[in-house]
């Protein structure tokens, strides 16, 4: 009798109309629409964590996702065709079948065909035991593993292309009289070059230049010819097996990883918020009518020692900042600790808010900075001091004009490639009272001197606050 029902169960597995295959274990994480919410987070510029947490899985996974796919979407970012049941589908079709009702009383409540429900009863069941049992996550599982297409690069199968590709893209940097130039030795790390950091020596084509090129040099074989983003997707994608990861060294970013348009195009710190953008700042600044209104950064020298410096727009005046190096300079840093070079966000917001201290509170209006990591700490700032800061947009330092300005002036006095911490707070007053009492075109060839305590000395006009 066990025997007669164990060859029963066998035949209804066989069913199923599938050979023998190793059991799948845990079905996946997130089936195909939340990797195509993922992706679709990820386009719009959203973090790999975020984008995780939003369909439900974890931080970690959705990085692994992320880095194993090199930044490119692993599933295809079409909408679902009616065609092909969704995993919500197929749940409602197994909470139908556990309650027993009928192919026929199903596909009518799904509105589907009777022979699709029966398909995908039989063909996307579980077999384990022997038995036909309906699991939604395992039928989606069965669903995926069979959509899939397996399809080899056509780098992986064309020797010849595959060669002329990485020749292009990581050949040896030739002197005029064919001599090589190794260039220095750099050991792939799996990540991007750190900043002033050596690079590989190659070629380096951009794949759009191979890809053009191609037609140029074969004109008569069109088998080789390749696209631009087959070539991004051989270098990123794992599993293609068609150009090395470390390839990716040779491009002109370097980057290991492929960023998505929208992440690139969003710019700025993370502590620059809309309201402390450039376009917030009162208007009177922009005419210069007022004064009271600053704009700062810092000039860099040798050793990551700095100067701060704020320059008033109305009338020129400036104003340095001794930014010394910290009493712990030459010691092991301490992880998450201050930075040691002086110019950290600390040093700075202590600094400039010593030298507001000093101003009159009509001259106390408004700060305009770059979105340097050293001004993290604005808000605390503006708290201390009452001066609002803003901040310009990223790498527009035309719009910080007239401290780009003074900078260069500043540059006769403190040289590119110095030690700037060498210079003590008397000498930075001094040089500063040097270009305030030098005169300029622009204030009718008054000092910035001369024309800051005229604006302070002279009654506010009509309309004309005196408070920030």
């Amino acid at each position: 009798m066990a025997a007669a029902m164990a060859y029963r169960k066998r035949r209804r597995s066989a069913g199923a109309g599938r050979p023998k295959m190793r059991s799948p274990g845990r079905p996946g994480v997130a089936g195909r629409e939340d990797r195509q919410r993922f992706w679709a987070a990820i386009a719009r510029g959203v973090a790999s964590e975020d984008a995780a947490a939003a369909v439900g899985v974890s931080p970690v996974v959705g990085s692994r996702w992320f880095r194993d796919s090199g930044g490119m979407p692993s599933v295809s970012m079409a909408p679902p065709s009616g065609r092909y049941l969704s995993f919500a589908v197929r749940e409602e079709l197994a909470l139908l079948r556990a309650g027993g009702h009928g192919v026929r009383e199903i596909a009518r409540r799904l509105g589907r065909s009777p022979s699709t429900v029966s398909r995908e009863l039989r063909r996307n069941a579980v077999t384990r035991g022997g038995d036909l049992q309906y699991r939604a996550t395992a039928a989606q599982w069965h669903a995926d593993r069979r959509a899939r297409r397996p399809k080899t690069a056509k780098l992986a199968r064309h020797e010849p292309l595959r060669r002329y590709v990485e020749e292009r893209l990581a050949g040896t940097v030739t002197a005029p009289d064919g001599w090589p130039a190794a260039g220095p030795s750099v050991r792939w790390r799996g990540r991007r070059h750190g900043r002033r950091q050596h690079r590989r020596w190659a070629t380096a084509w951009s794949p759009e230049q191979i890809a053009r090129r191609l037609p140029l040099d074969f004109p008569g074989d069109e088998s080789m010819r390749v696209s631009h983003e087959a070539i991004y997707q051989a270098l990123y994608v794992r599993g293609r097996g068609a150009l090395r990861r470390e390839l990716t060294a040779c491009l002109r970013t370097g980057r290991a990883l492929r960023v998505p348009r929208a992440r690139a195009r969003r710019s700025g710190k993370h502590f620059v918020t809309d309201d402390v953008r450039l376009s917030q700042r009162p208007a009177e600044a922009a005419t210069r009518a007022v004064p009271g209104h600053w704009e700062g950064d810092l000039i860099v020298g040798l050793g990551s020692s700095a100067i701060g410096t704020l320059v008033e727009r109305t009338t020129r005046f400036t104003v340095l900042l001794h930014l010394p190096p910290m009493a712990s300079d030459g010691a092991p840093r301490r992880k998450n600790g201050p930075a040691l070079a002086g110019h950290g966000a600390d040093a700075v917001r202590v600094a400039i808010a010593a030298a507001i201290a000093t101003l009159p509170a009509p001259l106390r209006r408004s700060l305009t900075w770059d979105q340097g990591t050293e001004m993290a700490q604005h808000a605390r700032l503006r708290a201390d001091t009452g001066l609002p800061v803003f901040f310009c947009e990223p790498h527009s330092p035309w719009q910080r004009g007239t401290n780009e300005n003074t900078n260069g002036l500043l540059r006769q006095y403190f040289p590119k490639g110095t030690d700037l911490s060498a210079h003590s707070p008397d000498a930075l007053s001094a040089v500063a009272a040097t270009l305030n009492d030098r005169p300029r075109k622009t204030l009718g060839w008054k000092t910035p001197a001369e024309a800051l305590k005229e604006h302070v000395s002279s009654p506010p006009g009509p309309g004309v606050a005196t408070t920030p």
